[in-house]
């Protein structure tokens, strides 16, 4: 079962993304944080948990995703038009985008391409998109089949702190519950 583990830590944060190599440049925004992701409906129930850092430098970003304890179990590089994983325990995989490569890896898709604006508390900017205001802040997106709930804003840095990412049971995909919490920056 430990390729299964990979599969669905791929699938929780996957919440992931750029290009083969590492930027040249520092990343622009980097979010580092927990993640637990739960899938059920279309096999039986699956649930993982880890860390995640994912860091973008302009159209690329990359995703990579760790044990509780900090062993590297994937690292997925995404770029316009291009989707990379690669791990200890995967063989290098590619795909035309983010969620094609991850429904290839553990064979349905996740929230992969509109990961980094959400953390920033705000839809995917080309996709159409629902969202809802508590107040000032938006609360709810709803993008892409998704729907994002933004339950904590952090007091430091003004951005989300707690989101839930949630998708029903459609066509054959199982549902899936996506938790991230982000480290605040002093950590």
């Amino acid at each position: 079962m430990p390729g299964h583990r990979v599969r669905l830590a791929l699938m929780a944060c996957v919440l992931a993304l750029t290009a083969c190599g590492t930027p040249s440049h520092p990343p622009e925004r980097t979010y580092n944080g927990r993640f637990s992701a739960t899938a059920h409906g279309a096999t039986a129930g699956n649930a993982v948990s880890g860390r995640f850092t994912v860091e973008v430098q302009g159209s690329r970003q990359v995703i990579d995703l760790t044990t509780p304890i900090g062993t590297t179990v994937a690292r997925i590089e995404i770029e316009p038009g291009r989707a990379v994983a690669t791990g200890p325990q995967l063989q290098t995989t590619t795909g035309p985008d983010a969620e094609t490569l991850v429904e290839r890896l553990i064979g349905w898709r996740l929230p992969v391409s509109g990961l980094a604006d959400w953390l920033e508390g705000r839809p995917e900017p080309t996709r159409p998109a629902r969202i809802q205001y508590d107040g000032s802040r938006i609360s709810i997106i709803e993008q892409d089949g998704w729907t994002i709930r933004i339950d904590e804003y952090s007091a430091a840095t003004s951005k989300p702190r707690r989101l839930s990412m949630e998708r029903p049971v459609s066509s054959g995909q199982p549902a899936v519950l996506v938790r991230l919490v982000v480290d605040d920056p002093d950590g």
